[in-house]
């Protein structure tokens, strides 16, 4: 459970609730003690001395290099972490990256260069490829944990003039519930990303590193509310990343872009939209 109080990371956590606390801050090096305290303080939660500390299930660490989500406990898998340039490079070597992708197809970058919201925003990897390509991209995580490693990346990402066009310039990023903020928004599409569980072809390190994730975001299958909140943000349409052999979360899609290990559900909610 969060506490709801923050505490100076020498406020020992010896309370008689210290052992159901799930998730909190920590540091590398006495030079990252301020902003540990910081950040704990705006998301609520204790901040610990111990990078290992027993009675939390995760850590948020800060490090003098970048923000991380690390499990603890024997055989915990390695942190979790935004890196946009690492990441880019790896989407790049393993897919090539360019339009002709299948979630570049799938919200329509052959017809044109869309503004999209990503309402599922997670690490930000498909905002970044979007972005990438062109896209003015408006990203939407509620996790307030997940969000703050999401801005981590992305303040660093502006150090690298390659860099620096596209998350600085192409992304942009609200902290809140997705189903309260679409119908406030506009955009040509609206992206969904609903958590599922992992792939039997991932290695057991993602798997280890989805449940890290799942353990900060939570299991609750809201993929229904969210597509109804994409439908009242009046997109051109809405894309659904799913699984390749999971049930469409509505209906039969108007349009589905396969990969080899999932598919992009398309959906057209306006008139006059067609298939492409």
């Amino acid at each position: 459970m969060n506490d709801p109080h923050p505490h100076d990371p020498h406020d020992t956590p010896n309370d008689p609730s210290a052992s159901q606390r799930r998730i909190a801050v920590s540091y590398v090096g006495d030079a990252q003690r301020t902003r540990a305290t910081d950040l704990a303080r705006e998301l609520g939660l204790l901040c610990v001395d111990d990078c290992c500390d027993p009675t939390c299930a995760a850590i948020l660490a800060v490090t003098p290099e970048r923000l991380e989500l690390r499990a603890t406990g024997r055989g915990a898998p390695g942190p979790v972490f935004v890196d946009f340039d690492a990441g880019a490079t790896a989407y790049r070597r393993k897919h090539g990256g360019g339009r002709n992708e299948p979630i570049a197809r799938a919200v329509g970058l052959k017809r044109s260069t869309p503004t999209v919201i990503d309402a599922t925003a997670g690490l930000g990897r498909d905002a970044f490829l979007l972005a990438a390509l062109g896209c003015q991209v408006t990203m939407i995580e509620r996790s307030p944990i997940l969000a703050a490693l999401l801005r981590d990346g992305m303040d660093r990402a502006l150090s690298s003039p390659q860099l620096r066009e596209i998350v600085g310039n192409r992304m942009t990023l609200h902290v809140g519930d997705s189903v309260e903020l679409l119908p406030t928004l506009h955009a040509d599409v609206v992206y969904l990303d609903p958590m599922f569980p992992p792939r039997r072809r991932e290695s057991a390190l993602v798997k280890k590193q989805m449940r890290l994730v799942r353990l900060v975001v939570g299991d609750e299958d809201d993929s229904r509310s969210l597509f109804e909140a994409a439908r009242e943000a009046s997109p051109r349409r809405i894309v659904v990343k799913r699984p390749r052999h999971a049930p469409p979360v509505a209906g039969e899609p108007a349009l589905v872009v396969k990969s080899p290990t999932m598919r992009y559900d398309v959906y057209f909610p306006a008139p006059g939209d067609v298939p492409v």
